[in-house]
């Protein structure tokens, strides 16, 4: 199922709808809980606490929109209550292990540094994808009249994009090579996320 018929059959049912909101909350969750992983005790930058709040703020804003649907639904990141638990909960961590290793080799760096470089480049995929999947999600919103919007995320993510490669640019000369191998790892995982979310709601009886 391409993506855009998903997520058109996604928001036809509200509880469905519910677990799709939760699940990307859950995502910008974890990006937050990364990044502040990522942060030196000392040396942290404004930047990063920057890109932590507003993906804590995008999660918070997120879940809040649940509401709309039913108040009821989704209070919790229970595996019930996502969409693909096990590929979501997955993703992001498959994300950092993969990446980690491909920058230790390529890189050769200490444990800090290899923290933050893992912030930099798995950030920079993270929001690469985050600037194809919201817009889609918002044009099918608008199309639906829905009361639900995602818009203000959209620009804020904008903005992240625009601010890791002005860090990447700083960090090495030759990041886009690099960056390009942790973006083909992130489709691979992104497409099985896809895939394993596809599978799921196919299974789904709507009326």
């Amino acid at each position: 199922m391409e993506f855009h018929q998903l997520l058109e059959k996604i928001v036809q049912d509200g509880g469905t709808h519910a677990k799709w909101l939760n699940t990307l909350s859950f995502m910008e969750n974890a990006g937050a809980r990364k990044i502040s992983k990522c942060e030196h005790p000392v040396s942290v930058t404004l930047i990063q606490l920057k890109h932590a709040a507003e993906e804590h703020r995008h999660a918070y804003y997120l879940k809040k929109q649940i509401g709309k649907i039913d108040p009821e639904l989704c209070k919790t990141y229970e595996a019930d209550e996502l969409l693909a638990p096990i590929a979501t909960r997955q993703y992001l961590h498959s994300l950092d292990v993969k990446a980690c290793r491909y920058l230790q080799t390529a890189f050769n760096l200490n444990k800090e540094e290899l923290k933050y470089a893992a912030y930099l480049f798995v950030t920079y995929a993270i929001e690469v994808r985050a600037d194809e999947l919201y817009p889609v999600y918002q044009d099918i919103l608008t199309n639906e009249s829905s009361r639900i919007m995602v818009k203000s995320i959209i620009l804020e993510e904008e903005g992240h994009l625009e601010e890791m490669i002005n860090q990447l640019n700083e960090f090495s000369t030759d990041w886009q090579q690099h960056a390009e191998k942790i973006l083909t790892i992130e489709k691979e995982l992104h497409d099985q996320w896809i895939h394993a979310i596809a599978e799921e709601v196919s299974e789904l009886n709507y009326a």
